[in-house]
């Protein structure tokens, strides 16, 4: 299939006016113009969400950095605590 051009668009309009009449036809037009602009609202919308749902699942950077940091806070402390017992048991 190709793209629609100023021909096929000219036979689908006078198909649509012997179908539907000239008096019906400016409301089919209106309609078709609001059901389009509905769906591409709802697509934006649902995009909206999805972006916002992704945003909001990630960690942030900072919390990333926050965690790494007590984590080598907390081995330090144990390596230090080691280190210390290590001493304290007598040398046979």
């Amino acid at each position: 299939m190709g793209n629609i051009g100023f021909p096929e668009m000219i036979v689908i309009f006078v198909v649509a006016l012997l179908i539907f009449g000239p008096k019906r036809l400016p409301e089919l037009g209106k309609s078709l113009g609001k059901g389009i602009s509905e769906f591409r609202r709802a697509s934006s919308d649902l995009k909206n969400t999805i972006e916002r749902e992704i945003e909001s699942a990630e960690i942030p950077q900072q919390s990333i950095k926050s965690a790494i940091a007590d984590v080598k806070q907390a081995a330090t402390s144990a390596g230090n605590a080691l280190t210390a017992a290590a001493e304290e048991v007598p040398k046979v």
